[in-house]
């Protein structure tokens, strides 16, 4: 049976229930009623969102009352293609940082800092407001002023949101990387933007032990010579003293730089920029060169998670929201839009399953959260485990449960069903970095189909192409979207030309978005079976991994001549084993000693994420005429397919040293 929340036995999935109210359906209804038109079930308004993008998008913005400095002229000029990059509401103005603190009340919890132990800081929104003000006046202080980049190398921690918001406040634009990360990985996305200050920690604890980072920040800094400073958050130790640090006239103490101007509150100035203006610069995974440095826009981001938040997932001010998440990915930035509604966030920034695998459970239950969220992989684990959380521990608050990084298995629906929270919502997303956003998820109004993403989101008109670019169901097929929407990037930097954004999306289909994975429409129950990238990306327990990123570190290793890197799937631990294949110089040979210098280069310039599972030496490297690795035809062979159009290598003999390892 289901009861009158929608929360059914430990048996069955959610099931909506009819005449029970949420944002989406008041959307629907006011759609019907403003525009005169009727929708007999979910799919005729999911189509009519799709067909009449510029009208829902509009309604979006007003339903959840988007705060704007200026009025817009249009929605948008509709006589353009998704592949001209149509602006959204242009004569808008808005700031995102004003948007996100104006709705929480002043002692209302806006955010929850748990440490490993399970100890909980909580700061309130006054708190947040006044802090955001603090940072905002002395970024100003200090000749950071609009269009400036900002950078965070930083954990998930409370002040990482107060240099956000204080950023955006001022109309800098803000970008930000994981404390895993390495110097060159760093350096390669944070270069790109020039920023102009940094906000980095002076050490981080992760499974229990501490991590100083004074040595790769004073590296980042001397790389990157546009930061004319650098401020630093203590967690290590109670104070910071500049003089531990090279350079140190650029270092400033974080409390020291927060009352710069003044010791007491001061008014929160919001500058009101163009809804086009740039908010957020995201890097993606690096496959093919240099990350690409894309720019999401302040209206464009906000319009896009505000729908995500309050009409998909009915967020409201009552929710509390667990998302695992670091500040490298974009799922960090999404969540950063949840203030918006006035809710509680929850940050949690040390391993979600060492020392304490029941960590991320504890503190949905002390914090009493009704949204949790966190990578596949992760759920994989608990599944794998087989432990029953939801006796041990009270989950009953629990209304949604978020999943994303890589496909949610089906046994994890299951598990997460029956051991978690049952009969609750399982929103399985799936979106990207490339659209700070998702093309498909959760609904409070259709049922959970297990394996399932329960329906495309609103707006987005999103396809499944065959290889003949029709647009099918019930097989496999290329994800791509036919539509402009709010969060595409606003252009590349660096890209002065535009060519680099229309080969990453558009080069294989005229005027269409292929966004780079494979999956299937079920044309029963419209829900979506994700089937992974499309491309070569490394993925490691769902987080992506640029090839390009491996190379930058193994090529200037003395003895290697050359290298190509490929997945494995190794479908008994549903997870990706990272080969790496080197052909050495003449006079040296893939011993222990080349192994360990390469596992130790790559885990401390990039991250113990990008570290290979296997070595092998291979006495030839395989390029297309173009001069590009075949690393798709080696992914290929290894993991047991056929590999077509080889008459285009130049060297396609080489393709036959790759077979010895093909996975039978």
């Amino acid at each position: 049976m289901v009861a009158a929340n929608g929360v059914g036995s430990r048996k069955g999935f959610y099931t909506p229930v009819d005449g029970q109210p949420n944002a989406e359906k008041e959307v629907m209804l006011r759609i019907q009623d403003q525009y005169h038109v009727q929708f007999a079930n979910y799919e005729e308004f999911y189509r009519w969102t799709c067909d009449h993008y510029a009208q829902f998008w509009e309604v979006v913005l007003k339903y959840c009352d988007v705060k704007l400095g200026s009025p817009y002229k249009q929605v948008i000029d509709q006589t353009k293609t998704i592949a001209d990059i149509p602006a959204w509401f242009e004569g808008a103005t808005l700031n995102y940082a004003e948007n996100c603190l104006r709705k929480g009340g002043d002692l209302d919890t806006a955010i929850i800092v748990a440490s490993h132990d399970g100890h909980l800081t909580r700061y309130d929104y006054r708190t947040l407001r006044n802090d955001v003000a603090f940072v905002a006046s002395a970024l100003r202080k200090h000749g950071t002023g609009v269009g400036d980049h900002v950078c965070g190398y930083l954990p998930n921690m409370y002040e990482t949101t107060v240099a956000m918001l204080a950023t955006a406040a001022i109309g800098a634009v803000w970008s930000s990387a994981s404390v895993d990360f390495g110097v060159v990985g760093v350096c390669d996305r944070f270069r790109q933007v020039v920023p102009k200050v940094l906000f980095t920690v002076d050490g981080v604890t992760y499974k229990g032990k501490r991590h100083c980072l004074k040595d790769k920040v004073n590296a980042i800094v001397q790389d990157l010579v546009s930061i004319e400073h650098v401020v630093v958050i203590p967690f290590l130790k109670t104070s910071v003293d500049r003089k531990d640090y090279e350079k140190h006239e650029k270092f400033v103490a974080w409390n020291d730089f927060k009352h710069c101007v003044s010791t007491k509150p001061l008014p929160l100035e919001c500058l009101q920029v163009p809804f086009s203006h740039p908010l957020f610069v995201l890097f993606s995974s690096g496959t093919t060169g240099t990350p690409k440095a894309m720019v999401h826009t302040v209206g464009g981001t906000l319009l896009k998670h505000v729908e995500e938040h309050i009409v998909q997932a009915n967020m409201k001010s009552s929710d509390v929201i667990l998302f695992y998440t670091t500040c490298g990915w974009m799922m960090w930035n999404w969540l950063m839009s949840v203030l918006y509604t006035g809710a509680s966030l929850v940050l949690y920034d040390e391993s979600p399953l060492e020392p304490d695998a029941h960590i991320l459970i504890k503190l949905c239950a002390s914090t009493k959260a009704t949204i949790l969220g966190m990578g596949a992989k992760i759920y994989d684990e608990y599944t794998k485990r087989g432990e029953d959380f939801y006796s041990m521990y009270d989950l009953k608050q629990l209304r949604l449960v978020l999943s994303t990084g890589s496909p949610l298995k089906p046994a994890s629906f299951d598990y997460i069903n029956e051991y978690i929270r049952p009969g609750v919502v399982i929103g399985s997303i799936s979106g990207g970095t490339d659209i700070v956003g998702c093309f498909m998820g959760c609904t409070l109004n259709l049922p959970v189909v297990r394996g399932e993403c329960q329906h495309l989101y609103l707006g987005m008109d999103v396809h499944a192409y065959d290889h003949n670019g029709q647009s099918v169901e019930d097989e496999q097929g290329e994800l791509v979207c036919v539509a402009p929407f709010p969060s595409m990037p606003s252009h590349f930097i660096g890209d002065n030309n535009g060519q680099r954004y229309k080969r990453a999306y558009f080069e294989k289909y005229p005027n269409i978005w292929a966004h780079g994975d494979f999956c299937l429409i079920n044309s029963q129950t419209k829900g979506v079976v994700m089937l992974g990238r499309s491309d070569t990306t490394l993925n490691r327990g769902g987080v992506r991994i640029g090839t390009a990123e491996i190379y930058s570190v193994v090529d200037g290793i003395e003895g290697v001549e050359d290298c190509i890197v490929a997945g494995q799937i190794i479908p008994e631990a549903d997870d990706e084993h990272i080969i790496l294949f080197l052909k050495m110089r003449n006079g040296f040979s893939l011993d222990a000693d080349i192994i360990s210098l390469i596992k130790s280069r790559i885990r401390t310039q990039m991250s113990p994420r990008h570290v290979p599972n296997a070595f092998h030496a291979v006495p030839d490297i395989p390029y297309t005429n173009s001069g590009k690795k075949v690393e798709l035809a080696v992914k290929q062979i290894i993991n047991g397919e056929s590999v077509e159009k080889v008459s285009s290598l130049r060297n396609p003999d080489a393709l036959d040293h790759y077979k010895v390892f093909r996975r039978t």
